[in-house]
């Protein structure tokens, strides 16, 4: 029996993405496990100043159909095509526990941002999904001065 039978990678679309999806691939590939990837676009709207929602729609659609090609770009370099993908719009930290909780994830990976002086107390993403998930979660340490080591 495997440890991890469903790790839900959770990124960025960033310069960091490559080296949490291949942590995430190999866990996967060591365990025997399914694999899922999840994009969150979060798009606040600005003021709409008195016109109508429809162009906030259409562009949260444009950030959505961008970050789908983004992801299936990214599922292709690191040879994991067949793996499940989703990109979600809406708050991230609830958007990565409901995927976790519909899913059945055993396993949750994500990046963690090195953090100094007064950003130790802000409380990011990672944080909050460490305390709400209901699966076990993987932080992948990113270093701002190494964007694949």
């Amino acid at each position: 029996m495997s440890i991890y039978r469903k790790v839900l990678l959770v990124v960025a679309l960033d310069e960091h993405a490559e080296k949490i999806g291949a942590r995430a691939r190999d866990i996967a590939t060591l365990c025997n496990s399914e694999l899922s990837i999840l994009h969150v676009v979060e798009y606040v709207p600005v003021e709409p100043m008195g016109e109508t929602l429809l162009p906030a729609v259409q562009i949260e659609e444009e950030l959505v159909q961008r970050a789908k090609q983004r992801l299936a770009e990214l599922a292709k370099r690191l040879g994991i095509e067949s793996a499940r993908r989703e990109v979600a719009a809406g708050n991230i930290k609830a958007e990565i526990v409901r995927a976790a909780q519909e899913q059945k994830a055993d396993l949750i990976v994500l990046g963690s941002r090195e953090r100094r002086g007064p950003s130790i107390l802000v409380n990011f993403t990672e944080d909050t999904v460490l305390h709400a998930a209901p699966c076990d979660v993987l932080a992948v340490r990113l270093r701002k001065d190494a964007a694949h080591g």
